[in-house]
């Protein structure tokens, strides 16, 4: 019997850089792509256009097992194009509107299950790039190689105050913090797929790594876990 599908899941939280660097990584080494943090973004919208009742549990547990949702990486790390049933969405799914509707989706258990099975689904060769919060220790616990990325609150506020400014958006640095420090808490300390590293996971500080570095020394480990040479591993 065939082995699976390698898998690499990079995990963490907010700021650390993780969905850039999964989008180059799979690029570089043309795997496929998931980004899980926008599942439920596209399950919203999905019943939406369907004009489906949010409140009908049963109905969008059903509608997020039975789409189907594309991601296409970009290689230099630009958010991911997301098409739902062959349709380019990637412009809504980034909307307030749909985190409004994906908010939503979330709360629904029935929705979670249903989007396990769709997650695990990904998986198909040569490989599959994913990150996310609980990648390592809920949706592929037999990863072939787990990444949890890192880095100072202060860091990441500053990355995110930078990403702000550069937009030309207001924002105020240690309001950024606290906010950081608040979510940080309470990802780590929620009862269901808390935000923490898998028991396996190799945890990598990127708080004075440029991403290319935190790229090198990702795919580095993962050819060595292989036993495989990609380019730019060395």
């Amino acid at each position: 019997m065939r082995d699976p599908a390698p898998v690499l899941t990079v995990d963490g939280p907010g700021g650390v850089g993780k969905g850039t660097i999964s989008q180059i990584i799979a690029g570089r080494l043309g795997w496929h792509y998931l980004d899980s943090g926008a599942l439920y973004r596209v399950v919203g919208l999905a019943a939406a256009d369907r004009g489906a009742d949010l409140q009908d549990t049963a109905a969008i547990a059903q509608l997020a097992g039975a789409v189907r949702i594309d991601f296409e990486p970009q290689p230099d790390g630009s958010p991911a194009r997301v098409f739902l049933d062959g349709k380019d969405i990637s412009d809504r799914v980034r909307t307030e509107g749909a985190g409004r509707l994906a908010s939503i989706a979330a709360a629904i258990p029935e929705v979670r299950t249903a989007l396990l099975a769709v997650q695990r689904r990904f998986r198909a060769f040569p490989g599959l790039v994913t990150d996310g919060r609980d990648m390592g220790t809920t949706i592929f616990p037999d990863a072939t190689l787990k990444i949890f990325l890192t880095a100072s609150p202060e860091i990441r506020a500053e990355r995110r105050y930078k990403q702000l400014k550069e937009k030309g958006l207001h924002a105020n640095l240690p309001r950024l913090q606290g906010e950081i420090r608040d979510r940080d808490s309470r990802d780590s300390t929620r009862a269901v797929s808390p935000l923490v590293p898998a028991a396996d996971a190799e945890v990598l500080d990127t708080s004075s790594m440029s991403i290319d570095e935190v790229v090198v020394q990702i795919t580095k480990r993962l050819s060595e876990r292989l036993g495989l040479s990609f380019r730019g591993s060395s």
